[in-house]
């Protein structure tokens, strides 16, 4: 059974930091790239970053750039999302998802083969 579950949401003031984990079972882990997308509340989905199979190659949003780093450990079946400076519109549900996409044609909300359930972050304003 294919699972993707995500770690590490919860309640933080504006500034602070969150790191959020992505732990994977049921399938090829390192053969996939692996992105993060967000659902702001009252808000379609939204690309956030994605890391290439071996995580040499990492794209971010404008929206989070200099911000948020995305990392894996593919001994782990582990993708990280480092959260710093969080602001209150990345108030959202965070998800992971994996593609068998080349990672810079896995940059949006739609070429996920597997998806997680979301960890809650919330940023008071």
């Amino acid at each position: 059974e294919v699972q993707l579950v995500e770690f590490g949401g919860g309640l933080v003031q504006p500034g602070g930091s969150l790191r959020l984990s992505c732990t994977a079972s049921g399938f090829s882990f390192d053969d996939y790239a692996m992105s993060w997308v967000r659902q702001v509340p009252g808000k379609g989905l939204e690309w956030v970053s994605v890391i290439s199979y071996t995580g040499g190659s990492t794209y971010y949003a404008e929206f989070v750039k200099g911000r948020f780093t995305v990392s894996r450990e593919n001994a782990n079946n582990t993708m990280y999302l480092q959260m710093n400076g969080l602001k209150s519109e990345d108030t959202a549900v965070y998800y992971c998802a994996a593609s068998r996409r080349p990672a810079a044609q896995a940059m949006g909300v739609e070429e996920y083969d597997y998806w997680g359930q979301g960890t809650q972050v919330t940023v008071p304003a």
